[in-house]
Order: C-alpha cells, then sequence, then structure tokens
C-alpha cells in the first residue's frame, strides 16, 4: 500500500465513521501522439502513467451514495433513484455519471445497494494528464466488482466515455479511457478507435537511455468549454463536406480534394486529423523497427500541426516545446485536448536536469507562471490496490 492508497483509506474513515471494503486506483495517461484523432475514429497512442487517482469505497444497506474528496469540503449525497442526468453537477459528477453510465450498460440500478466513496489523486488537474478519465477509471472498475457486473475494460472505457460525454458535457472521444484500463509498464497502447481494437506496444525508454518528462505549464484548461467543441464541429463538418463517415477516413493523398472543397480554416482542422493519424502509424512502426530514439522527429512534426493547423498550442507550451528541444530534448509537443495544460519532452536521461533548468528560467524570464515538471513512467492500468480491507 502506498501513501496515496492509505491516506484515502485514512479520510474515508474519518468521512464516514466506518472502514473502506476496499481501494480501487486508475492512472493518468500522457498521449504519446495523436491528438483529436480519437473523436474522429482515428489512431492513438497514449501511455498511462505512474501518477494515480485512488478511490476507497463500501457498500451500503441503503440506496443511498455519498461521495466525499481530499479536493472538496462537502460531502455530496444522492439516492439511486434520484440518479438521473439534471441532478448531477460539480465535481462528483466524475464518479456519479460512471454509476449513471453504469446503468446504460445494463447495471440494474433499481435493485443494486447504495455506496460510500473516496476519492484522492495525485494526477495533476487540467494539465491534459487526463485526471478525469483516471477518476471515472477507478470508480468504474471499484464498482464492476462490487456490483458484480463482470462487464471487460473496453466496455468500462464506454462507460467513462458515456459519463464524460453526457454527464460532464465534455465531447472527448474514448482514448482516455482506454489507456487508463488498458496501460502496462514500459508500454503504450496503441488505440483503433473505430474497432476498439488495441495492442500494446513496447516502449524501451530505460534501455534506451530516454526519459519522458513532463512540463505542466499550469496553465489550465477545460474540455466541457470553447475550443475543444468548436475543433470537433469543424471536423465533423470537414467529414461531412468530403463525403465520409469520419476523417479516419481520408488519407494524405485525399488533402488536394480536401483543399478544393474546404474553407481554409475547415481545410487545416483536417489537414492536422489526417496527417496526426499517419504520424501514429508511422511512430509505431518506428518504435518497431528502430525504438523510440527514432521518433523525436514525429513529435515535433506533432507540436507544429497542432500549433499551426488545429490551433490549440499556448504561448507557454509552444515555449516549453522550442526550450526544451534546444536543451537537448531529441523531440517535443504539448499532449492532451491543448489550449493549454503540459507539453511532453522525450529526453535522454544526461540531459533532463538541463532541459528543466531551462524550461524553468525560459518560463520566469517571460513572466510565465512557474511550471510543475516532472518525469513520469508507463504504467499499468487500473485495478485494485492489494487485498481487501475487512
Amino acid at each position: 500500500m502506498n501513501d496515496l492508497d492509505r491516506a484515502a483509506q485514512a479520510d474515508f474513515a474519518n468521512r464516514f465513521n466506518r472502514t473502506a471494503t476496499g481501494l480501487w486506483s486508475a492512472p493518468g495517461r500522457v498521449n504519446l501522439i495523436g491528438e483529436h484523432t480519437d473523436y474522429n475514429d482515428g489512431f492513438v497512442l497514449p501511455l498511462a502513467i505512474d501518477r494515480r487517482t485512488v478511490v476507497a469505497l463500501a457498500t451500503r444497506t441503503d440506496r443511498v451514495i455519498r461521495v466525499a474528496s481530499s479536493f472538496a469540503a462537502e460531502t455530496v449525497a444522492v439516492s439511486l433513484d434520484e440518479l438521473v442526468l439534471e441532478n448531477l453537477n460539480g465535481w462528483s459528477a466524475y464518479p456519479l455519471g460512471v454509476a449513471w453510465a453504469l446503468g446504460q450498460f445494463g447495471a440494474d440500478l433499481a435493485v443494486l445497494p447504495g455506496f460510500d466513496i473516496y476519492v484522492d489523486s495525485d494526477v495533476p488537474v487540467g494539465a491534459g494528464l487526463s485526471s478525469s478519465a483516471a477518476l471515472e477509471c477507478a470508480v468504474a472498475v471499484a464498482l464492476n466488482e462490487v456490483w458484480g457486473l463482470n462487464l471487460d475494460r473496453p466496455t468500462l472505457a464506454r462507460v467513462g466515455q458515456l459519463a464524460e460525454n453526457r454527464v460532464v458535457g465534455a465531447p472527448t472521444g474514448i482514448m482516455d479511457q482506454s489507456a487508463s484500463l488498458l496501460g502496462q509498464v514500459d508500454a503504450a497502447v496503441f488505440l483503433d478507435c473505430r474497432s476498439l481494437a488495441a495492442e500494446v506496444i513496447p516502449l524501451g525508454l530505460n534501455p534506451a537511455g530516454l526519459e519522458l518528462l513532463i512540463i505542466d505549464t499550469r496553465v489550465s484548461h477545460s474540455h466541457a468549454t470553447g475550443g475543444y467543441a468548436a475543433r470537433r464541429a469543424s471536423c465533423e463538418a470537414g467529414a461531412r463536406i468530403m463525403g465520409v463517415p469520419a476523417l479516419r477516413d481520408l488519407s494524405v493523398d485525399d488533402l488536394p480534394r480536401a483543399q478544393a472543397l474546404l474553407d481554409d480554416e475547415t481545410f487545416r482542422r483536417v489537414r492536422h486529423i489526417v496527417t496526426e493519424n499517419q504520424r501514429v502509424l508511422d511512430t509505431v512502426q518506428t518504435l518497431r523497427v528502430s525504438g523510440c530514439a527514432a521518433i523525436g522527429d514525429l513529435l515535433d512534426a506533432s507540436h507544429r500541426s497542432m500549433r499551426d493547423d488545429f490551433e490549440i498550442s499556448a504561448p507557454e507550451l509552444d515555449l516549453a516545446v522550442v526550450t526544451a528541444r534546444a536543451a537537448g530534448a531529441i523531440g517535443a509537443r504539448m499532449t492532451g485536448g491543448g489550449f493549454g495544460g503540459a507539453a511532453i519532452a522525450l529526453t535522454p536521461t544526461e540531459f533532463v536536469p538541463a532541459v528543466q533548468a531551462a524550461v524553468l528560467a525560459a518560463f520566469a524570464a517571460h513572466g510565465f507562471t512557474t511550471p510543475d515538471l516532472f518525469v513520469v513512467h508507463a504504467a499499468d492500468g487500473a485495478a485494485r490496490d492489494g487485498s481487501p480491507l475487512n
């Protein structure tokens, strides 16, 4: 049991005056490459990281759900009989939304017992590391077990996505939940977001002497508002005009025709998705043939596409990427939905201190908020933590 588990167990007892039945956790994720391709039925290559959200949970003898966390003072209580969309709001919409979504996937909420749940996490919020999916997946695996639902991992990913889309109101794809549920140590998850076929791709960072450095700009973002939804709508419009079910069905060879049919902004949105899908495929092939030290140029090209064509970067992200590359990273890009959040820098181990120092100095010189910099490692997906507690 780690410190996060111990804290969640103790705080559950303090908040609810009883012992949790068990602890379950799920990781945040970093997307190595493949941004905004997921809701376009495309390809992504995320990895689960060693930053996790843990939930302590115990079922009740009545139908009440009580939700508490380390990041909110209040305890939210609702009956399973009142678990409808219009009653779910605020931060508790994430765990309560998972319970609701499980009902949409066959759980008989009319007969299942209520539960008490306490949430703690060391996944940074708003950094593009998918703290929301970590929470959704931790709750999903916990309820899947204690409610005896026996749903498989791909289905639980769809449960988390439904909660994110319908309850929280963020029009995200299925990448984040899939990475959080399917991740493995020192590996990325190559996911086809149309078929949901997933393949574990070994990374081999340690043998190659490389680290994945996260540069959290501390510029917070929200997927439930503004730019993310606008980008998705633009992609859907582009696919409609091009006469395909999704942008996944276009190749680089289709771009000249797209440029002739689409307005400039829509074309650039489409070009990002089409070329990003190809970059994911190229990255997977490069990892298989040449190893992780050969993917730097693909990371750089991905950032340029997000900056110039999809226009989801920010000055802080651009500065982080340029500075990291100049200080020794072999490739860097913003990661996550954009409009803030984090960048990743694939960096030789011996250059990590120099990259960190250079980024901190550059942010200070530009008057930006001091970023948070840390190395992450590819980790296992959501699971029960340890054995039952009682």
